[in-house]
């Protein structure tokens, strides 16, 4: 395992009251800085920014609107959080730096390969990004569902041979995790249905559940990259995870082949999609097929939305079922005008199509 990109969940870093929980901080910074000796590049997304800037600000619960004070508390708080990461890594002599971004900065290839171009400058020359979402700015409809979701982007984008999601629990139980019968399910492959496992409850002071860390684990294992969900207040749990396969956790089993990185940038770009087109059973046919295929104006039966060339839109089948993304290859108009024809060129070509 060459590259790992560990996301640490707000419910791992916070106490009961809000506050940081150096300790455990500390002894993840502890665990971080072995794995870089073994030879482990690693890329930290971290939560907490908000979480920290609560406990710091102590303000009445009515004084500001939610948005408001998300956007206050990231500010005080990412400063506080960074600057203790930077004190405790440096202490081991690692240089750290911070990565703020915002989920509209992965909507184009260009903004994506600038982001990935900055991280990976950083881990040639032996800098830990510590990655978080820019919360001060991002509101609404521009945030990222949480930061599992940032981590999934992160780890495709950057190649990473892992993604391990540090929660506050072992990870994905067959039952409730109160009830003493329920048991961890330690692997998970592409076919498991996992509908009567998932809590949908979200956590204390995160955004997340365990809905979002399923949906993201395995969009991400689908592209070769293994996820692990474990426990991050488990003592040196990240050292386990690396040398003993019997350390509690749940492993979703990667994809044998590895997509390329404009499929991966596709995969992740659902939100950002400007329209859609449907298509009909014969092309829904060949695109399950074995070869490789585009997607012709003959099978296509529907098209919605105003977009442009190179926009990301969504494939859907005649069922109104979402089948994929992929990048246009022309505009909403030009779509239209040759839908179900012979003629023109493809509306989607296969390099920047992904099948879901």
């Amino acid at each position: 395992m060459k590259r790992m990109v560990i996301k640490v969940g707000s419910n791992v870093l916070t106490r009961k009251d809000g506050t940081l929980d150096v300790t455990r901080m500390s002894a993840l910074v502890d665990q971080i800085a072995q794995l870089r000796k073994e030879g482990v590049e690693v890329i930290l997304v971290s939560s907490g920014a908000v979480a920290s800037g609560r406990s710091e600000m102590k303000l009445p619960s009515h004084h500001l609107d939610t948005t408001s004070q998300r956007q206050l508390f990231s500010a005080v708080g990412q400063a506080k959080l960074i600057n203790r990461y930077y004190e405790l890594f440096r202490d081991h002599g690692i240089v750290v730096g911070q990565v703020l971004t915002m989920k509209e900065n992965f909507s184009t290839r260009r903004h994506y390969l600038n982001q990935k171009n900055c991280m990976t400058v950083m881990l040639e020359h032996g800098v830990i990004p510590i990655v978080n979402e820019n919360d001060t700015i991002s509101v609404t409809e521009l945030m990222f569902t949480d930061n599992d979701e940032l981590s999934g982007l992160i780890a495709s984008m950057m190649d990473a041979d892992a993604l391990i999601i540090l929660s506050n629990i072992d990870g994905i139980y067959n039952g409730s995790p109160s009830e003493p019968n329920s048991q961890v399910i330690r692997e998970i492959d592409r076919r498991m249905d996992l509908t009567d496992y998932i809590q949908t409850s979200k956590s204390s002071f995160g955004r997340g559940g365990m809905l979002t860390k399923t949906s993201i684990a395995r969009k991400v294992s689908d592209e070769g990259i293994e996820v692990i969900i474990a426990n991050g207040k488990r003592d040196d749990i990240l050292l386990h995870l690396l040398h003993d396969t019997d350390t509690v956790c749940t492993r979703f089993v990667p994809k044998a082949k590895p997509i390329s990185g404009v499929k991966k940038w596709i995969a992740h770009s659902e939100g950002f999609a400007k329209g859609e087109i449907t298509i009909n059973a014969k092309a829904l046919e060949a695109l399950r097929g074995d070869k490789a295929v585009s997607i012709l104006p003959i099978g296509i039966i529907d098209v919605s939305g105003d977009f442009e060339k190179d926009d990301i839109i969504r494939i859907m089948d005649a069922d109104g079922t979402q089948i994929g993304v992929g990048k246009a290859n022309c505009t909403a108009a030009q779509a239209k005008a040759t839908m179900g024809q012979h003629a023109g060129k493809y509306v989607v070509h296969y390099d920047y199509l992904y099948m879901e």
